[in-house]
């Protein structure tokens, strides 16, 4: 990050290419379609390399970004939330013809969080999806440790009640 803010093209390549992986599955998660997650995505490195002069040298870099990678989520849900206040609703597309069977009978990752409340939801996709620490999303999510472990508690109890019902 030190050597991108100086100005360096392959070191900003090579943040692009190692962070955007886990910055899409952490919008993805959040937001439910792959498509709007790479929107967010975008936006997130414009903001990224409009603020990179803000990051210092020496602390952790995650963090850093999942904050930005936050406010963008949240920016894009307020915008959607203008948006469909005013939008019509148009004809009802037909549905999609239904999937092949599915070799496991677990839902996929998106559909069992999507049961969790937001900042429940964001906790577990950065700790277990993104690999952060607690410390590390404390300070993404401008929060407590002791508020990210509660939120990851309460989070795997709903989730293991959800599992309990679906494997039975």
């Amino acid at each position: 990050m030190a050597r991108y803010q100086q100005g360096d093209g392959a070191a900003a390549a090579a943040l692009v290419e190692l962070l955007s992986p886990p910055l899409l599955r952490f919008f993805a998660t959040q937001m439910g379609s792959r498509a709007d997650a790479g929107d967010m995505l975008q936006d997130a490195w414009l903001r990224i390399h409009r603020v990179r002069h803000t990051y210092r040298a020496g602390e952790p870099l995650l963090p850093w970004v999942y904050a930005i990678a936050r406010r963008v989520r949240v920016d894009s849900f307020r915008k959607r939330r203008r948006i469909g206040a005013r939008e019509v609703a148009g004809a009802v597309l037909p549905e999609r013809p239904a999937e092949a069977a599915r070799t496991s009978e677990l839902p996929p990752f998106e559909e069992l969080v999507a049961v969790l409340p937001e900042s429940q939801r964001e906790v577990v996709t950065l700790l277990k999806v993104n690999g952060l620490t607690i410390e590390e999303v404390a300070r993404a999510t401008s929060s407590t440790e002791g508020a990210v472990k509660q939120k990851a508690h309460r989070a795997y109890e709903r989730l293991r009640a959800v599992l309990a019902g679906v494997q039975r």
